[in-house]
């Protein structure tokens, strides 16, 4: 790659692209790339985090990224990124931390011929401060965030993702020297805010089958990320769907990330068919997509992805905004409405044939518009004056593509892999194992923005007869995958034992506690505890550390009057204590010293229960209040 450099960062990985939002990151790098430049992707780590706290794995490809890019990095989080607020929104640059920044400017002193970088989200714009001088600063908006929490209020929901006020959206436009837009509508709205460049920049998706209209309508389908907009809409759409369902209707097929946000149960008439790897298996089984939106912003990704697929769309106004819509199976106002539209179309052979006509004209036009609107950008982007002595530093290496390394330690309960790799869009290895584990910085020497991981399998089977295995893991910053508290499948002893090797990792937070009564097979314990934990109920594992370790189960948490003469410890400020009484079954008397592993969504405790520990009883509540029978001796 010859052409000039440009700097892409955003808050989520361009691959896998199972999310609207990845689709339009990929389309754009696609652009810049057809335009001549070697395009840097920077991923700010962000969107792992939020699937972490929601128990899942985060869909990340780093190897597939790292063969498109010129150079790829990741950015780690220092902190918590507030998905909630308790002022009326979200101050512009609240989801903005200093890492990012930091990256900005380190990456400016690393490649300094670079001639622009674009920002997706406004949220991210105080980072474009730290670029060097003469670098030209875009901001791809993706969505409008003014004021976007009053979308919600018709549902009775509450939004969690970034949303601000316009005064706020304009002072992070103002950052940037160009503002990309995805749709016209949005277009306008930044045209009004902001004395910035505002470029009409739809995305691009080029045809991958040609429309054909079918006969009758067997299966219907629906493929979305599980974002609130989507979940909001699709449920609605589906409960209308079922409603009067008979077997001579169409079938609804609901795939892709929103599955495990709908759950398992599913409506007469509607089949829940999960993610699927390749989009082709979707569009290949259904003969047409809906698009039923009744909520959010930006361009629906959705329905031009359908159409791509050279499928027809009925759908919503809302679903088709940026679109120019004309006919009204495009234009539907409420989720009954597109079923409506979807029945009547069933069996109708001349009706589908139409439909199919106006999705493909509909597709063109757009097409047509979005290769404008990339021509535009690109003769922008080339007549940016650059630095020669600038240009001619130009880096050609391209991302280091480093074979992956493995170091396997044998454990009475089977095997434990260490892998050195970029390979992090797995959750099984057939010959690994279950990831149980992933370092959160890069291994020593890989430097700081490398997107390498160290990451644990463990494969239960037939290990080692001593426990006596040379592994050491003590102080390192890893993220548990959802073997340990929301997706368990490793046999109970194995996952004790892992337990065990993994309780001298850096926690998120430390308490002290002591046993001050028994309980049937178990004991309660009086600690300081973070303060959502105590207030009400949270997935968690458990575990005695131990040779053998073994698990415990949370049956009650009890909030106390006043904390505990105890330690407690965290760098968190989203962690205070409260003082609580803890029921563990299969805690039973302890001959000396003991540390528990205490797993809740997608954080690390350690609870240490000293040896020389004195009963403490008084603040806990009465004996007649007590959850427990006592029988202390």
């Amino acid at each position: 790659m010859s052409g000039p450099a440009i700097l892409v960062l955003a808050p989520m990985p361009a691959f896998p692209t199972s999310a609207g939002n990845r689709r339009r990151l990929l389309t754009t790098c696609a652009a810049l790339q057809r335009g001549g430049f070697a395009v840097d992707l920077a991923h700010y780590a962000h969107e792992d985090q939020i699937y972490r706290r929601y128990g899942q794995h985060p869909p990340t490809d780093e190897a597939a990224a790292a063969s498109l890019f010129r150079h790829t990095f990741r950015i780690e989080p220092r902190r918590t990124i507030p998905l909630t607020t308790r002022a009326r929104c979200f101050g512009i640059d609240d989801w903005c931390p200093d890492a990012v920044g930091d990256f900005v400017a380190w990456y400016g002193r690393a490649y300094p011929e670079t001639r622009a970088i674009l920002m997706n989200y406004v949220f991210l714009s105080r980072a474009l401060d730290s670029a060097p001088p003469g670098t030209l600063k875009l901001i791809d908006t993706h969505d409008r965030f003014a004021d976007r929490q009053r979308q919600y209020r018709p549902f009775r929901a509450e939004p969690n993702f970034f949303y601000t006020d316009r005064a706020g959206e304009a002072a992070g436009l103002a950052r940037a020297d160009i503002v990309l837009a995805i749709q016209s509508q949005e277009a306008a709205y930044f045209r009004e805010v902001t004395d910035r460049r505002v470029h009409l920049l739809p995305p691009r998706f080029p045809a991958r089958k040609p429309f054909a209209a079918p006969a009758r309508l067997a299966r219907i389908g629906f493929l979305g990320h599980g974002n609130d907009p989507n979940l909001v809409s699709i449920r609605r759409f589906a409960a209308a769907w079922s409603e009067g369902w008979t077997p001579d209707r169409p079938e609804l097929v609901i795939a892709g990330e929103i599955g495990a946000s709908l759950g398992g149960a599913a409506g007469p008439g509607i089949r829940i068919a999960g993610y699927l790897p390749r989009l082709e298996d979707f569009y290949d089984a259904v003969d047409l997509v809906v698009a039923p939106m009744l909520m959010g912003s930006g361009l629906k990704m959705k329905v031009a992805e359908a159409l791509s697929f050279g499928k027809a769309v009925v759908g919503t106004a809302l679903g088709f905004e940026g679109f120019d819509p004309v006919v009204p199976a495009h234009r539907s106002r409420t989720a009954e409405a597109v079923k409506d539209a979807v029945l009547a179309l069933a069996s109708d052979a001349d009706g589908l044939a139409r439909l199919t006509k106006a999705c493909a004209d509909l597709f063109a036009a757009y097409n047509a518009r979005a290769e404008r609107a990339e021509a535009d950008l690109l003769a922008m982007l080339r007549t940016h004056p650059a630095d020669a002595a600038s240009a001619a530093m130009r880096a050609e290496a391209t991302s280091p593509q480093a074979e992956p390394s493995r170091e396997t330690f044998p454990l009475v309960g089977g095997t434990l892999t260490c892998e050195t790799s970029l390979g992090s869009n797995r959750l099984d290895d057939s010959d690994l194992g279950r990831l149980v584990a992933t370092e959160r910085c890069a291994p020593p020497g890989a430097g700081p923005y490398s997107p390498l991981r160290r990451r644990w399998f463990a494969k239960a089977g037939r290990g080692a007869t001593a426990a006596d295995p040379v592994v050491d893991l003590a102080g390192l910053q890893l993220a548990l995958s959802p073997e340990w508290v929301r997706d368990p499948r490793l046999p109970a002893a194995f996952r004790a034992e892992l337990a065990t090797h993994l309780a001298g990792i850096a926690v998120d937070w430390e308490a002290e506690a002591r046993i001050v009564g028994l309980h049937r097979d178990g004991a309660l314990l009086a600690l300081s505890l973070p303060r959502h934990l105590a207030m009400g109920p949270h997935p968690n594992a458990a575990f005695l550390v131990g040779t053998p370790g073994r698990a415990l189960t949370l049956e009650r948490v009890t909030p106390l009057n006043a904390a505990p003469a105890l330690a407690y410890r965290t760098t968190r400020p989203d962690l205070p204590p409260a003082p609580a009484a803890v029921t563990f079954a299969g805690l039973a008397v302890l001959a000396g010293a003991a540390t528990i592993l205490f797993l809740h969504d997608d954080l690390v405790g350690r609870i240490t229960i000293p040896a020389d520990a004195l009963p403490w009883e008084e603040h806990l509540p009465s004996k007649e209040n007590l959850p427990w029978k006592e029988n202390r001796p």
